[in-house]
């Protein structure tokens, strides 16, 4: 249950930080690559979320045994 409510919230955090990347990259020059920035941080949270859920997932596992 922790696992997929985890997967929400990094969704809709990476989705909410991916929707401020695009509005960025309207812009040309140091706007540009500030919301290039933003999008790598973004998709890096995600991963990291994402991690975060497997471990605690594998640990409910080996609790389980």
């Amino acid at each position: 249950m922790q696992n997929s409510m985890l997967r929400k919230v990094g969704l809709a955090l990476l989705m909410v930080l991916l929707m401020g990347g695009v509005a960025a990259c309207d812009d040309q020059g140091p706007a540009e690559e500030a919301g290039e920035n933003i999008d790598e941080a973004a998709e890096e949270a995600g991963d990291s979320v994402e991690e975060m859920g497997e471990e605690i997932q594998d640990s409910a596992e080996d609790a389980q045994n």
